[in-house]
């Protein structure tokens, strides 16, 4: 009996509104299902939106009204699971927790809207998204079954660097890997979000349960992600999906870029401004010089009329794999002027399929900033194979010598 399924990850952009990015989801799922795809991921963050280059008016010591008008679009523009802060588990994924007087469900719909849109396309959804509950604001990865309907939720248990302005720490017991069998096929499925995909103990508690696919939405666009998640693949011998968003500057949330008048009086203090994984400092660089692109390769020419800097640049910046590099010359002459391109990329996505014995089987996603959608058949008798040689968390761990215990969470396999 054949073991095979189709798995896909979607590189998508947040749009305007929450409204906007769910009918975005849908149309991708329904295009996902017209393919035949069987489970699908959606980026870190993709619901509720990942604010990147936003410093939220936050320094050592200080906050400004502007940065807390910044964190207030933020909050209302993300999703209300009908959580509890400490997270209710098995309680809120058998819908068991109390429901408001003349309130047709907890939370704001999105729940149900997943659900409904995963039991008529018969595709299994893993998104990520932003998790308001109480007055704190979670990262959170959210699994929707077409029969079952949603069969879990993790919270980002370690947000990193600037985004601990913004996300509390989720429990470790979100950790527990979840279950479910597609066309026969028997899935044990956990979620990494991010850079917990660096954290080595972390990783050890989900091989630890015996997951055959690893989800890893992400918003790291940098040249290192792909080779960890080969080697996640590789150790765990698992299939790995990443998914991340690729967003150019003019997609950016006006209440982010400053492009909208702030509520207060005060003008937002917004962080500096993001550039593309490859780029080096160039806010640093005068401003009579301009950055072209030949390969990986900067080269720092004299600023010049964009009709001749178009002639000047680097016949490869037309191939289709490094189609951003044209761009980001063009990007910004003038930086300390304040001038940007709007067409320049803040992240380029990266998007990508790795395989059980760490092999690739798609390569990362560059530079399409909506409608990317990656596809592979997955056999999964190639995670049983791999542990002839290798099982991290079985015969390979030497568990009479080392062990590993996460308060509130259970490592065995799950039933």
């Amino acid at each position: 009996m054949s073991r095979k399924l189709k798995l896909a990850v979607s590189q998508s952009r947040t749009l305007p509104t929450l409204g906007d990015t769910l009918d975005s989801l849908a149309a991708t799922t329904r295009q996902a299902a017209a393919e035949g795809v069987d489970l699908l991921l959606f980026p870190e963050a993709y619901l509720g939106g990942y604010p990147r280059s936003c410093g939220f008016g936050a320094t050592v010591g200080q906050r400004t009204d502007a940065g807390r008008a910044q964190f207030l679009r933020y909050f209302q523009g993300c999703v209300d699971l009908g959580d509890t802060p400490l997270g209710s588990g098995e309680d809120w994924i058998d819908k068991k927790l109390p429901v408001a007087k003349d309130a047709e469900y907890r939370g704001d719909g999105t729940r149900e809207f997943l659900e409904r849109l995963a039991r008529t396309t018969g595709v299994f959804i893993v998104t990520g998204l932003v998790e308001k509950c109480g007055g704190s604001l979670y990262c959170a990865v959210v699994y929707v079954c077409p029969r079952r309907g949603c069969i879990g939720k993790r919270r980002k248990v370690m947000p990193t660097g600037s985004e601990r302005l913004v996300w509390a720490q989720g429990s470790p017991s979100t950790l527990r890997a979840v279950t479910t069998t597609i066309k026969g096929v028997r899935l044990t499925m956990a979620a990494a979000i991010c850079w917990e995909n660096m954290m080595p103990l972390l990783r050890y508690s989900l091989y630890s349960q015996n997951v055959n696919l690893w989800l890893a939405p992400t918003a790291d666009a940098r040249d290192t992600w792909w080779p960890l998640m080969r080697t996640v693949g590789g150790e765990g011998r698992c299939f790995v999906l990443s998914a991340i968003s690729c967003v150019k500057r003019k997609h950016l949330p006006a209440w982010v870029t400053g492009s909208e008048e702030p509520s207060t009086a005060e003008k937002p203090r917004i962080g500096g401004a993001p550039t593309s994984p490859n780029k080096s400092l160039h806010d640093a660089r005068r401003r009579s010089s301009v950055i072209v692109r030949e390969d990986r390769h900067e080269l720092v020419l004299p600023a010049m009329e964009e009709s001749s800097l178009e002639d000047a640049t680097p016949a490869s910046a037309t191939d289709t794999n490094h189609t951003m590099h044209k761009t980001n010359s063009l990007a910004s002459t003038d930086r300390t002027s304040g001038h940007t391109d709007d067409d320049e990329y803040v992240c380029r996505g990266g998007s990508c399929i790795a395989g059980p014995m760490g092999n690739s089987i798609v390569e990362p996603l560059w530079d399409v900033e909506d409608g990317g959608l990656l596809t592979c058949e997955a056999d999964f008798e190639d995670c049983e194979r791999g542990r002839l040689d290798l099982d991290v968390a079985g015969s390979y761990s030497r568990n009479d010598a080392f062990r590993l215990t996460v308060v509130g969470l259970d490592i065995t396999p799950p039933p």
